[in-house]
């Protein structure tokens, strides 16, 4: 399990190749790759300034990592996020899962990234024609968040049912 918070920029290829390098058991690798858009809420967005607590980010960003270990098989993790200016079209984030069978890299890397985005102590200022302004958390992503918790409790409720 990887975690990186950086100003530079990142290749993704090189990125993935190292995640699954020396290790035949990988049958799958699944990434997302964050970028800043150029409109937000109805707004020209020219930069956004991403903020972060340092220590207490990198300890969240493992702990979401060791919660997708836990739900699922996976070999290997990588979270990258980048703070500081960044502009339009910018890669922000790197969201990468290894596992032996893409079912399990795809869930891992949707509920890693739907974690770091509600769970993790990162601050967004957009830069827009009437000035700044913070990024407020969206409902979206609380409720993308929640369905894992959700899918969680039915789990532990079918499994008590079952003893």
């Amino acid at each position: 399990m990887v975690v990186r918070i950086q100003t530079a920029d990142f290749d993704v290829g090189a990125e993935l190749a190292a995640l699954r390098s020396e290790q035949p058991a990988i049958g799958a690798v699944v990434s997302f790759v964050g970028l800043v858009r150029d409109i937000n809420e109805g707004a020209e967005v020219s930069g956004l300034e991403l903020e972060h607590y340092p220590g207490m980010t990198e300890q969240s960003l493992q702990d979401i990592l060791s919660l997708a270990a836990q739900r699922w098989p996976v070999m290997r993790s990588l979270i990258i996020h980048r703070v500081g200016p960044l502009l339009p079209l910018d890669q922000i984030v790197l969201v990468a899962v290894a596992t032996r069978h893409r079912g399990d890299a795809f869930a891992a890397c949707e509920f890693i990234m739907d974690y770091l985005k509600t769970r993790a102590p990162f601050w967004k200022k957009e830069q827009t024609p009437d000035g700044a302004r913070w990024v407020d958390a969206r409902e979206s992503d609380e409720l993308a968040s929640q369905r894992w918790q959700d899918a969680a409790a039915a789990a532990t409720l079918s499994q008590q049912g079952a003893l």
